[in-house]
C-alpha cells in the first residue's frame, strides 16, 4: 500500500477524507448503561478526535455536546446535570441537548445567541449512537440483527484498544489467524469449546478465499479442509464502515465487533454475542461478564483491559512453553490486541508484504479508500440503507462439489425465522 492511501485510511479527523466518510454513518458512542438514569453524571466521550460530553437529561433524553463551555472554554464535565441541561460550574451558563445555551445568568438576553456543537443521538441495542455528518443527510437508524432483538438475547461490551482502528478491525476480518494465536484456547474457552469447527481450524491453517463485494461491504468465504468429502467454510461479514460479524462456533452464540476510532492512535473495540431467537443462558452471560470468549476483564472503573501493554499483556511463558497458550497471552481479544498494538499506534503499511491469505484485508482497504475518495467527488457512500446491515456470518460443512455461492444465496440473510448455520 502506498503512503498516500495509508495516510488516507488511518486519519479520521473531521477535515479528512476518511473522517468525512465515517461521519456519514451512525456512530456507536457508549453503552446506554453508562448514563443509566435521568440527570446521571455526564461522561466524557472522544470520537474521531472530537472531545465531547454525553449526558441523559431530566426527561431521559440523551445528548452529545461539545465538552467545553462557549464562555471561556471550561470543561462541562465539571458542570451540573440538572433541569434538562448541563450547567457550567464556572459561571452558570447552561446548555441543552441541542447545544443551545438556555440560561446565561450574567446577560440573559444573550443566551439565544450562544450555542456549542451538538450531535443527535438515539438508543438501540443497548448502545447510544450518534450521527456526526450533515444533518440533512442523516441515514436510517442502524438495523444490525443484534440491535433489534430482545435485551436478554445479547451481551455487549467495549474495551479500549491502543492502536489505529484499521489494524484492530483487520484482525476481525482476518479469519486465518485463529489457526495460530487462538489454537490452544479454542478447546477450553466456554464460548468456543465443543465446536467441531475447532478441529478444522487447527488442522488447516491456510484458508483459501472466495470474496464477494456486496452492497453492504464484503462477504468473505474462507475455505479449509473438512471431512474427506467436504470443505469447512467460515463466512465473515464486513459491513461499512467498521462492523464485522464472526463465523459462529458450534452451539455458541453468534458474535460481532465494531471498531470505532477514538482518535488516530486509539479505538473502541466493541464485542457482541447474541442469539437471534432465544435468551442467553445464565452461565453464558456470566462467562461473558467474567471476560471469556471475545470479552475482557477491566482495570476497575475503566474500559481498559487488565492485560495491557504496560504489563506485557500478562504474558505467561510457562503456558506458552506448555502449549496452553500459543502466544503466552490469555483471552481471545487480548491475544489479538497484544499483536495489533505491538505494531505501534499506527502501523507503517508501506512496509508490509501481503500474501494471498491477506486478500480480505487488501479488499477492505481498497473499498474504504475508494469510498472516501468518491465522497470527495460527490458520490454517496455505500451501505447507508439500514436494510443492507441485515446479514449474518456463518460456518458450514459443504460437499466439495457444491459451490459456496449457491448455498449462500439464501443462508446469510438475518432473520429470526431462518436457521443459524454453525459448526
Amino acid at each position: 500500500m502506498d503512503k498516500e492511501q495509508a495516510e488516507c485510511l488511518v486519519r479520521t479527523g473531521a477535515d479528512t477524507p476518511m473522517g468525512r466518510l465515517m461521519r456519514r454513518y451512525w456512530v456507536p458512542v457508549m453503552l446506554s448503561s453508562e448514563i443509566p438514569e435521568p440527570d446521571a453524571p455526564q461522561v466524557r466521550v472522544k470520537i474521531m478526535g472530537e472531545r465531547l460530553l454525553a449526558f441523559r437529561n431530566s426527561d431521559g433524553q440523551v445528548g452529545l455536546i461539545d465538552e467545553f463551555c462557549a464562555h471561556r472554554g471550561a470543561s462541562l464535565f465539571f458542570g451540573r446535570n440538572e433541569e434538562c441541561g448541563i450547567r457550567c460550574s464556572y459561571h452558570g451558563w447552561k446548555f441543552d441537548i441541542t447545544g443551545q445555551c438556555v440560561e446565561l445568568p450574567q446577560k440573559p438576553e444573550l443566551a439565544g445567541r450562544m450555542k456549542i456543537k451538538a450531535y443527535p443521538c438515539l438508543e438501540r441495542g443497548g448502545v447510544v449512537w450518534t450521527y456526526m455528518g450533515p444533518p440533512e443527510l442523516r441515514p436510517e437508524p442502524p438495523a444490525l440483527e443484534w440491535c433489534l432483538i430482545p435485551e436478554q438475547n445479547r451481551f455487549i461490551s467495549k474495551r479500549l484498544q491502543e492502536c489505529s482502528y484499521l489494524q484492530a478491525m483487520e484482525g476481525g476480518i482476518d479469519t486465518t489467524h485463529a489457526s495460530w494465536v487462538h489454537r490452544y484456547e479454542l478447546d477450553i474457552d466456554p464460548m468456543h469449546k465443543h465446536a467441531l469447527a475447532n478441529k478444522y481450524i487447527k488442522a488447516d491453517g491456510n484458508a483459501i478465499f472466495d470474496i464477494e463485494e456486496t452492497p453492504s461491504g464484503l462477504t468473505i468465504f474462507g475455505r479449509r479442509n473438512g471431512e474427506p468429502e467436504s470443505f469447512y467454510w467460515r463466512i465473515t461479514q464486513w459491513i461499512f464502515p467498521w462492523f464485522t460479524l464472526i463465523p459462529p462456533f458450534g452451539p455458541h452464540p453468534l458474535g460481532g465487533h465494531i471498531w470505532v476510532p477514538i482518535d488516530d492512535e486509539n479505538c473502541w473495540a466493541w464485542s457482541i454475542n447474541f442469539y437471534p431467537d432465544k435468551p442467553l443462558a445464565a452461565d453464558e452471560r456470566q462467562a461473558m461478564e467474567d471476560g471469556k470468549g471475545i470479552h475482557v476483564k477491566y482495570v476497575p472503573g475503566t474500559f481498559r483491559p487488565v492485560a495491557n501493554r504496560d504489563n506485557d499483556y500478562l504474558i505467561d511463558r510457562v503456558a506458552q512453553k506448555n502449549k496452553e497458550s500459543f502466544s503466552g497471552v490469555e483471552g481471545f481479544s487480548i491475544q489479538d490486541a497484544s499483536l495489533q498494538e505491538s505494531m505501534g499506534p499506527i502501523q507503517d503499511h508501506t512496509r508490509e508484504n501481503l500474501i494471498p491469505t491477506d486478500r480480505p484485508i487488501a479488499m477492505t482497504r481498497r473499498m474504504l479508500y475508494r469510498a472516501a475518495r468518491d465522497l470527495e467527488k460527490g458520490i454517496e457512500p455505500p451501505a447507508l440503507k439500514a436494510e443492507l446491515q441485515t446479514v449474518r456470518a456463518a460456518s458450514v460443512l459443504l460437499e466439495k462439489e457444491k459451490p459456496i455461492s449457491d448455498w449462500a444465496k439464501t443462508a446469510l440473510k438475518a432473520d429470526p425465522e431462518r436457521p443459524v448455520f454453525s459448526v
